[in-house]
């Protein structure tokens, strides 16, 4: 991707609930050009409510976490916030994941 000055960068909420996950996905996309890291969460309940605050463009969400899990929260995020867009991240290998 070519860096574009005129437009603004993507906004990227991180929501996992491993630390080290999240430092290492925050290095790599301080990286990349024409993209911000607006924010980070550590359960499904910080994610709805930094995404609802910070309204990011993108919210990387892990599928498991506490208290709401990846899949709700997203519903919920979509639900108030239908322009952010939600990408999956998970470790797990089967398909019904």
């Amino acid at each position: 991707m070519q860096p574009n000055s005129l437009a603004e960068p993507v906004r990227v909420l991180i929501a996992d609930d491993h630390t080290l996950f999240r430092n290492g996905l925050r290095a790599l996309l301080h990286s990349i050009l024409d993209l911000v890291v607006a924010g980070e969460a550590a359960t499904g309940e910080e994610a709805i409510a930094q995404a609802a605050e910070l309204q990011p463009d993108v919210v990387l969400m892990d599928i498991q976490m506490p208290d709401v899990n990846g899949i709700e929260a997203t519903r919920r995020i979509i639900h108030t916030s239908p322009h952010i867009g939600v990408i999956m991240v998970t470790m797990f290998e089967d398909n019904d994941s």
